[in-house]
Formats: C-alpha cells, structure tokens, sequence
C-alpha cells in the first residue's frame, strides 16, 4: 500500500519542481535593465491620457461571462451532435436538460436586464 502512495509522492514531487526552477531560471536569466521609459503605463503602445485606473462597468464582464457560458456550452454539446444516434434515450434527455438550464439562466439574466446596453 505504501508503494502506491510513494508513486503519487514523486509525481507530486516533479509536478511541483519543475514550473518552481523554470522559473527560477527565467528569473536568474531575465534582462536586468530597468529604465523609467519601460516603467510607464501604456496601453496599446500609446501613452496614457489622464488617470490609468478608470472604472469600467461591470456589465461590460457580464457580457464576456454570458459569451464564455455559451461557448463552452456549444463544446459541451459537441460530442452529443456527433454521436446523436448512438446514444440511449437518457443521454438524450441530459443533453435536454443542461440545455433548458442554461435557457433559464440567460432568461434569468436578460429578465434582470444584465444584457441590456446602456
């Protein structure tokens, strides 16, 4: 029994040693030159005008959380399209089902009028 776990331990073990010394040698390697030009702001390699911290509306994130949900629904119902006529009938009846609840939340959000553009 001991064996198995010692099997878990060296790939813990790896899976933890390898991104830390990448990266520690990323770091030892990196260019240092610090320079007041690369420790500006900027966005889209043009200089900022005002205040760099402006407050977006959080319904802008609303609208790329609904797009996500929605993208990875259609990769969910993928392999369902694909293997239609194979399945059994309760596959198809879960397929259904994930669809109607995401239906209900996009209602949910649209009743709220989270998807309304002001």
């Amino acid at each position: 029994m001991l064996q198995e776990f010692e099997f878990v331990g060296v790939l813990s073990a790896i899976t933890l040693t390898i991104p830390i010394v990448t990266l520690l040698i990323a770091w030892a390697l990196r260019p240092k030159k610090p320079n007041p030009a690369k420790q500006t702001t900027y966005e889209s390699g043009m200089e900022t005008i005002g205040d760099a911290w402006v407050q977006f509306k959080a319904q802008y994130y609303i609208y790329a959380i609904i797009y996500v949900v929605f993208d990875v629904e259609a990769i969910f119902l993928f392999p369902f399209a694909v293997a239609l006529r194979q399945l059994p009938l309760y596959a198809l009846v879960w397929a259904v089902v994930f669809i109607v609840l995401l239906v209900d939340g996009l209602l949910y959000g649209w009743r709220k009028g989270a998807l309304r553009w002001n």
